[in-house]
């Protein structure tokens, strides 16, 4: 079965069970959109999280409220923002579960005031003073307005395979599951960003979907995405290619796997897969990410039987940001997760050893970080 298979199944709401009491479910997009008055070209993040919904009330309940520190979190994160420029922020609003409407089914459907999402579109707003959020902490979030209303058309999805399927999702094995219905995405509509509007085109958003649940994060984790590539070879701008890169460090319950990545390049229409779960495939995965003054820099070097993949991605710190995210035990590890949406670089893709292209990527989706490891970690019930 070739990656590039949908399966809406997957982005169904995932918490049931024990990831019910303690679990998170969150659908992520991410886009580039124009300045209605300049064209300026700027990317935008929107993401619905679900947490906790066992402990759910008509309020949300964060795990990093000061007063009451190291709760279980439930609630609906609406988290949105910008990143590049001065004011680049992630902005959180909250619901608590009684507030929030979930259609559990396929497709799946999230509505709460005035934000809702689907696989075919959302809609929503976000507004923070900058003296609330001073005021609460356990926000996680700046202070800014922005507003979308946006249709979604997935048209590459990279499914994993065996590790996300039905069987895997009932067990509820892996710590961190992922699934990217939509890792090439045309957007269109428009957004409203701290006073501005913002056209997005499916022609030229590089959009990207895809969610993630399970009972934790993984550490390091690792994401690298783009659509928007140019053949250095032919000089040729790709219109049916993409690739995204995705992992760490995987948990099967108690065990950590060895760090490993999952990887997969539509070229053109043909499908070149790095999945460590294929075993069968011989897939290897050397990466090495880190950061400089400037810059977060990311080397990823994959190789099956056939197949081989280089991957050299750098985003500037000042286009990125250290987004905020509670595990559903009430601990926030992650405190140093860099997070962007212009990355650029160069992707060599060969096969049996001869350069099928090197290509020019920009537009990358980017992502690092690891566990603070200078805070005590428990697990909460």
């Amino acid at each position: 079965m070739s990656f590039n298979t949908h399966d809406i199944s997957r982005n169904a709401c995932q918490l049931f069970g024990k990831q019910a009491h303690c679990g998170y479910d969150w659908w992520w997009h991410s886009l580039t959109a124009y300045d209605a008055e300049t064209g300026e070209p700027r990317p935008f993040f929107i993401e619905f999280f679900l947490c906790n919904p066992a402990h759910g009330t008509d309020k949300p309940q964060f795990g990093q409220d000061p007063k009451r520190h190291g709760l279980q979190p439930s609630y609906l994160m609406v988290k949105a923002g910008a990143w590049c420029g001065e004011d680049r922020v992630q902005l959180h609003r909250f619901f608590g579960w009684k507030q929030t409407e979930v259609d559990w089914g396929v497709p799946f459907r999230i509505a709460a005031g005035d934000c809702r999402l689907s696989e075919t579109e959302t809609a929503g707003s976000i507004s923070i003073p900058p003296e609330q959020a001073e005021a609460h902490p356990e926000w996680m979030c700046g202070s800014g307005e922005m507003s979308w209303n946006l249709k979604i058309d997935k048209q590459v999805a990279f499914n994993v395979g065996y590790g996300a399927s039905e069987p895997m999702r009932r067990w509820q094995l892996f710590e961190m599951f992922w699934h990217a219905e939509g890792m090439k995405t045309a957007y269109e509509g428009e957004i409203t960003f701290n006073g501005r509007r913002y056209w997005v085109h499916p022609e030229n958003c590089y959009g990207y979907a895809d969610k993630n649940w399970g009972k934790d994060f993984t550490t390091p984790w690792v994401w690298l995405s783009s659509c928007h590539l140019t053949s250095e070879i032919t000089g040729r701008k790709l219109t049916n290619s993409v690739f995204d890169i995705g992992g760490g460090k995987p948990k099967v319950g108690p065990v950590a796997l060895p760090r490993q990545l999952l990887s997969a390049f539509w070229y053109e229409g043909k499908a070149y897969e790095f999945n460590f779960s294929k075993f069968w495939t011989g897939c290897r995965t050397k990466f090495h990410c880190y950061e400089t003054d400037t810059q977060m820099v990311w080397h990823v070097e994959q190789r099956t039987w056939l197949n081989r993949m280089v991957t050299d991605i750098k985003c500037d710190k000042s286009d990125m940001l250290l987004v905020n995210y509670e595990a559903p035990n009430g601990q926030k590890r992650h405190n140093r997760l860099w997070n962007g949406g212009n990355g650029h670089g160069t992707v060599c893709l060969y096969r049996c050893g001869k350069l099928i292209d090197r290509l020019r990527v920009e537009n990358v989706g980017c992502e690092y970080g690891e566990y603070d490891t200078t805070l005590p970690y428990s697990r909460k019930q």
